[in-house]
């Protein structure tokens, strides 16, 4: 099963497994729709026709659809640092470069392959086109305590800025890719990867 949301991002957390899958049915639905509809035309009821659940089953989780959209992204955060886990596990233990391959190809691939990703991503995308700094700090915060160990560096206030500073310029350029090309522009990609390996370089050489 997919993961869930942190309760934080609920209304009321899931307790039991049939309630649990019924929260993902409708962050799927949710997830199709916005490929589907746009942010503008989601609905709360809509989504609980597509989930095939009551509309109260929606409201038990959600106030309103911003907060259903909010926990899709916290959703996309939690699927991102597994797969991202995954890829390290197959790595050779030490190589920050592979580390940071790891990150930014599982980005870009969900950026092609998750539903409803290209709209929320990871939280700073709604209202559609807003650019907030916030998701991007909690992206940081998460790979810099997910790899520090692996690239035997303390996570400490340095290493913290470093990855900030790496994500929301791959998010901008990434983005940039995203729309000179709908699978993503090869060449600004390569470019993105040379400079996430030149700028932390300076740090993790």
């Amino acid at each position: 099963m997919k993961p869930v949301p942190h309760a934080t991002s609920l209304r009321r957390a899931p307790v039991q497994r049939r309630s649990a899958e019924r929260l993902t049915r409708i962050l799927d639905a949710c997830a199709e729709l916005l490929d589907e509809v746009g942010y503008d035309g989601l609905s709360t009821r809509a989504v609980a026709v597509r989930a095939g659940v009551p509309i109260g089953s929606v409201y038990r989780f959600f106030g309103n659809k911003r907060q259903m959209a909010d926990a899709l992204a916290q959703r996309n955060l939690e699927l991102y640092v597994e797969h991202v886990i995954g890829r390290l596990e197959r790595a050779a233990a030490g190589d920050w470069r592979a580390a940071m391959d790891a990150v930014l190809d599982e980005y870009l691939a969900m950026k092609r392959t998750a539903p409803g990703f290209s709209l929320v991503d990871f939280g700073n995308q709604i209202p559609v086109g807003a650019r907030q700094a916030e998701p991007n700090s909690r992206v940081a915060d998460r790979l810099s305590e997910l790899l520090a160990g692996y690239i035997g560096r303390t996570p400490d206030e340095e290493l913290r800025r470093a990855f900030l500073v790496a994500v929301e310029s791959a998010d901008t350029l990434v983005q940039l890719a995203f729309r000179l090309d709908p699978e993503g522009d090869a060449a600004i990609i390569h470019e993105t990867r040379e400079l996430l390996r030149a700028y932390l370089g300076r740090l993790l050489d």
